[in-house]
């Protein structure tokens, strides 16, 4: 990783935008593998605007690494006044295109938030979250998941 995607990295773990949960969400997607540990969760709020219903603000919640922090956080600041086929028809790519080209090993971070934004968008509020007064977190989400037969370690970095 060159050392200016890995500065703009560190700028976007150390001051993330719009991470956490958000309890007035119009929709909410989650993606991941309980068998990797990733996993991201989004919220979108919507607003009309000129006659247009577009994005008002996103969050995110994440199990990831710190690639996986910085694409959530530059991409829900760049989907506010997008509207719902505007913010479909993004790739991950250009999700993550702030921070720069990413290598080949941490673009899956990048399809990450593509997927929770997708799954969000299509309405894919998550079971467990219809459920629940404000859905699950993401950790109980990914306990639930486990089965008695595999054990994850979740480390988070500093």
């Amino acid at each position: 990783m060159n050392d200016d995607l890995q500065a703009k990295i560190e700028e976007a773990v150390k001051n993330p935008r719009n991470l956490g949960e958000m309890k007035d969400a119009d929709a909410v997607g989650t993606v991941g593998s309980a068998d990797c540990g990733d996993m991201l969760r989004m919220w979108v709020k919507f607003k009309e605007q000129d006659g247009r219903k577009v994005i008002d603000r996103a969050t995110f919640q994440t199990f990831g690494c710190q690639t996986a922090i910085a694409v959530a956080s530059v991409a829900t600041e760049m989907l506010a006044g997008k509207t719902v086929a505007e913010a479909q028809s993004m790739s991950g790519e250009e999700l993550a295109a702030p921070l720069g080209p990413l290598p080949p090993v941490k673009i899956h971070c990048a399809q990450l938030v593509e997927g929770a934004l997708r799954s969000a968008l299509a309405g894919e509020t998550p079971k467990e979250a219809k459920r629940m007064p404000g859905g699950p977190t993401l950790l109980g989400q990914l306990n639930a998941a486990q089965s008695d037969e595999r054990k994850i370690k979740i480390v988070l970095d500093k």
